[in-house]
């Protein structure tokens, strides 16, 4: 069974991510979305609320399985006997940083990592420009899943705390 993991901190998910773990859906018997545990960033949804999002967006992809990880990615995959790792790339800016990651990841667990190219459509699209575009009241319509938008105003809304 070819079994891929496409990590992040998916905070909020994009239409870029959606679109990343589709075509990992093709390519692999079963793809896990990892959300990463990161006690130190400060985050909009909690991972508790981004794993539930995430598992609203991906339901009608049957071989896609959401969970967490806290620690090394490299880790993680090879605690599940995941042999490779998914990153979708939008610039070259980033294929610098995810050379030396996947890099390291095969040094350290012989994980290999596959690239998927992404669609023009979301090249620019990150989750950072998303809360950015929101927190001012901009329209992130079309660039987040449905299941993104409410919450992302709830959150965002004038007063609220939570």
């Amino acid at each position: 069974m070819r079994v891929a993991v496409c990590p992040g901190s998916f905070d909020p998910v994009t239409n870029g991510h959606l679109d990343v773990f589709r075509r990992a859906s093709v390519l692999a018997d079963r793809v896990i979305v990892a959300v990463l545990i990161n006690k130190t960033k400060s985050s909009l949804f909690t991972v508790e609320e981004r794993i539930e999002i995430l598992r609203e967006v991906v339901a009608d992809l049957p071989n896609v399985e959401v969970d967490s990880f806290y620690g090394l990615l490299v880790d993680y995959c090879r605690e599940r006997d995941v042999p490779a790792i998914v990153k979708g790339l939008r610039a070259v800016s980033d294929f610098d940083y995810e050379l030396q990651m996947a890099q390291m990841n095969y040094r350290l667990g012989g994980v290999e990592t596959l690239f998927i190219s992404t669609n023009p459509l979301y090249s620019y699209l990150s989750s950072s420009l998303v809360k950015e575009v929101a927190t001012h009241g901009g329209s992130v319509e079309g660039l987040v899943p449905d299941a993104v938008l409410g919450r992302l105003r709830a959150k965002l809304e004038p007063g609220r705390s939570d």
